[in-house]
């Protein structure tokens, strides 16, 4: 199973966007009504999913309205069962920024039972949304091939972002964010300093492979609660 996330270039290329604010000019010239308004544009529809895991919840606001495809791709995975019973299999360690930094890497694992037809890629240029801490973004081998296998990051790697001015077309396109982690950021964390396999792994994964990976007992959406 080889996986673009595992090149070499991600160790360099692996902020929840901040929504816009009304400077304090406009705050005081504004009538209510435009306050309101203003209001509303600051926020972007999304949908909360849980993640039952055997060290707790993680729960993911889903970027419904700015990355549709993927979010939409990502709840009928949940919606259909497909990722209970999956694990977390990958812990990747970042030596630099704020530690502890690096990703998580969940999913099918390619599992021809329970994977879909890979999706169209939404960059991040186009979404407005990055790589910061929390984010949960698509693996993929190139831009059109993401399905079932997911990674969380636990620092900002804004690396990861769309750059359109690269001359390669995987980093033209980066990986695609469709969501932000808002509670169980302590429970990724522990995931990622859980104990790893040193001689797991192929390529740049190797020794990043869980000893014991973490099991996703149920994915669920949070109104079905």
């Amino acid at each position: 199973m080889q996986n673009t996330l595992t090149n070499a270039a991600m160790l360099k290329r692996f902020t929840f966007a901040a929504l816009c604010l009304a400077s304090p000019l406009v705050a005081e010239d504004a009538a209510p009504e435009a306050l309101d308004e203003l209001a509303v544009e600051e926020h972007f529809a999304t949908t909360d999913v849980i993640l039952e895991t055997t060290m707790g919840e993680i729960v993911i606001a889903l970027e419904t309205q700015r990355a549709p495809i993927t979010s939409a791709n990502f709840l009928r995975y949940v919606e259909e069962g497909r990722f209970d019973g999956t694990v977390f299999y990958r812990a990747m360690p970042l030596e630099w920024g704020d530690q502890p930094n690096g990703l998580i890497q969940g999913g099918t694992q390619w599992d021809p039972e329970l994977v879909l037809p890979g999706i169209a890629h939404e960059p991040t240029n186009l979404t407005g949304i990055s790589h910061t801490r929390g984010a949960i973004s698509m693996a993929m081998e190139e831009p059109g091939t993401a399905n079932g296998d997911f990674s969380i990051m636990l620092g900002d790697q804004t690396g990861l972002d769309a750059n359109p001015a690269s001359d390669n077309p995987v980093w033209q396109s980066g990986y695609a964010v469709f969501g932000y982690v808002i509670q169980g950021m302590d429970v990724v964390e522990a995931i990622h300093a859980a104990p790893v396999d040193p001689e797991k792994g192929e390529g740049w994964m190797r020794g990043q492979m869980l000893a014991a990976p973490v099991v996703i007992v149920e994915a669920r959406r949070a109104d079905e609660e």
